[in-house]
């Protein structure tokens, strides 16, 4: 199960991918769907991430993360 750990809303946009970079901001990325989209930051929250969890936007628009199954790896 995820947590939400993102306290800043995100508007969505249709076309474009949402992910949390490595220095722990929130990115939009255009789909091949959409050829005119541009990429570009769009909090201005940071998150710290530790290792072992896999960040990402929900569906309601928050920054979230959920514990990685590495199936007895580190």
């Amino acid at each position: 199960m995820a947590e939400r750990i993102g306290r800043e809303k995100i508007e969505r946009e249709n076309g474009y991918l949402y992910y949390v970079g490595s220095d722990g901001f929130a990115y939009k990325a255009p789909m091949k769907s959409n050829p005119r989209g541009r990429k570009g930051k769009v909090t201005e929250e940071k998150v710290k991430r530790d290792s072992g969890y896999l960040y990402f936007v929900d569906k309601a628009g928050y920054v979230a993360r959920a514990k990685m199954n590495r199936r007895g790896r580190r």
